[in-house]
């Protein structure tokens, strides 16, 4: 196949980012998402959308690629009240925040209304099925192009596999939920020669979908504790991104605002 006659133009950058420790971060929340999400489709364009938050920001002072790669990419969300209090701290108004478990069902809804075509990548083997199953009983009106696990080799048969399956199939979007960095670094390898219109990074939005991973209780999320409840779900994993990360982050956000002060 002729990789090049198969694959979108790159859409530009959506217009009015905000900048946290030098990661840019989008505003205008979920509605934004998909105005930007339905130009870039019909105009016939690529357009990768990234999620920010403090585990992103932290990842990326430590990985320049995947500082760059945010700063290339077409939209990028604000995922996380820990970017919106960083964004305060700097003096910024922050802006909407967009999480995958809700965030997850209303692009299933506006995928169903636009008659758009979405492929879920990722997961162990047969979450995506199950979550393909749940997603298509809440919107009847999805159409999903397909989908697949995350687990496979990055070489070899396995990959070209994948790769020639969402060649085949052509979804308008495909959301990709290998974990941080795992999913930028496979968009940044591999994204520009698919013809896909928007690639989505969803973290654990698939296992979201397929009922694998408890949402967090609505008072937990009023009193903006999500990150307590998933440090409660898997404290191993999650104790240096949260217990370790946070602080990081708060310190970094302080000594930016010193600076500026000081100037």
């Amino acid at each position: 196949m002729n990789l090049n006659a198969s694959v979108y133009p790159p859409a530009p950058v959506a217009p009015g980012s905000l900048p946290v420790l030098g990661l840019p971060v989008h505003g205008g929340g979920a509605a934004a998402i998909k105005a930007f999400m339905h130009d870039v489709v019909t105009s016939g364009r690529q357009a990768v959308i990234l999620y920010l938050n403090v585990h992103a920001v932290n990842l990326a002072h430590r990985l320049p690629w995947l500082k760059t790669y945010f700063e290339r990419s077409q939209f990028v969300i604000c995922d996380g009240d820990g970017i919106r209090w960083g964004l305060e701290l700097l003096g910024q108004t922050a802006p909407p925040k967009v999480t995958y478990n809700v965030w997850l069902w209303d692009l299933a809804q506006w995928c169903s209304d636009e008659g758009r075509t979405l492929y879920l990548l990722g997961g162990r083997p047969g979450v995506a099925e199950r979550a393909a199953d749940r997603m298509m009983k809440r919107v009847p009106g999805l159409k999903l192009a397909g989908l697949h696990h995350g687990f496979f080799e990055w070489s070899g048969s396995q990959l070209d596999a994948l790769l020639n399956d969402v060649r085949q199939c052509r979804p308008d979007l495909l959301l990709i939920c290998l974990g941080m960095p795992r999913q930028e670094e496979w968009l940044a390898r591999f994204a520009s020669d698919l013809p896909v219109h928007v690639f989505l990074t969803g973290g654990a939005a698939i296992d979201y979908a397929a009922g694998d991973v408890p949402v967090v209780p609505r008072w937990m999320a009023r009193l903006h504790l999500e990150w307590l409840f998933r440090l409660g779900l898997e404290p191993r994993r999650m104790f240096g991104r949260y217990v370790l990360g946070n602080p990081v982050f708060l310190l970094r956000v302080l000594r930016e605002r010193w600076c500026r002060d000081k100037a």
